[in-house]
């Protein structure tokens, strides 16, 4: 299976803050992999990096066999990579339909054929009866929602979701859950950050952890959750793992 990312001793340094160090992982094409850690571990950061919001002190970041590297955050988009945002950054005064539409126009600028890419995407997340309700309207739930179908209008090849589960009660999480599901069923490559541990055994299958902007750990769920560095850092003695309802892993 050929690699859609490859990380390579990646750091990043604010003053002297080390947010993340030498960090080195690969996710395989059509893989879901998840990137996990207490809060301050470096993973948004780690994201931002990849993304091209900030650019690395040292490493590197290929994706499908490109250095991303130097290249601005609509380039990496154009290249393939879309990304959600940990807070939803939704244009609350447009509708939905508008906000998915300047995700489509990367890719189309047709008005026309922006807006069935951007219908076909808000379709695949569920939020076709609210298409003209303005973003800011929304619930927690639905803005998530909202933030992947922007996402999804770019048309990746690798999706990138950051924390798209925060803020959701236990049957939002299922929804989020299956929907991944789909996603991984597509054949999309997924990274996604997230603090929702029965969410992360359901749809992982490889697991990357960070602690204090290093990794600590990588491997299969089963490993990770037994491993003792993992527990002391970030899950603590008293996790157990609980299923979700309706298991997507990919």
């Amino acid at each position: 299976m050929a690699e859609a990312l490859v990380i390579r001793n990646l750091s990043k340094r604010f003053g002297g803050l080390r947010a993340v160090q030498d960090l080195s992982f690969a996710v395989q094409d059509g893989e879901t992999v998840a990137l996990i850690g207490p809060n301050g571990a470096g993973k948004t950061t780690s994201f931002n990096l990849i993304t091209g919001y900030y650019r690395p002190d040292t490493g590197s970041v290929f994706a499908f066999g490109r250095e991303l590297v130097g290249l601005r955050p609509h380039e990496i988009c154009g290249h393939g990579l879309a990304r959600t945002f940990q807070v939803a950054r939704p244009f609350g005064k447009m509708t939905v339909l508008a906000n998915v539409m300047t995700g489509a126009f990367l890719r189309n600028k047709n008005l026309d054929t922006a807006r069935s890419r951007a219908r076909t995407a808000i379709e695949f997340v569920g939020l076709s009866a609210k298409e003209h309700t303005p973003a800011r309207e929304l619930t927690t739930i639905d803005q998530r929602r909202l933030e992947m179908a922007r996402a999804l209008a770019t048309e990746p090849r690798l999706l990138l979701l950051d924390e798209v589960m925060a803020g959701l009660n236990h049957a939002e999480v299922d929804q989020a859950v299956a929907l991944i599901g789909k996603l991984s069923k597509r054949g999309l490559t997924i990274v996604i950050v997230e603090h929702v541990m029965r969410a992360i055994m359901a749809v992982a299958r490889h697991i990357v952890v960070l602690d204090h902007g290093q990794k600590i750990a990588e491997g299969g769920p089963k490993d990770i959750v037994a491993n003792q560095e993992v527990i002391r850092a970030y899950l603590g003695t008293g996790y157990r793992y609980e299923a979700p309802a309706g298991d997507a892993a990919c």
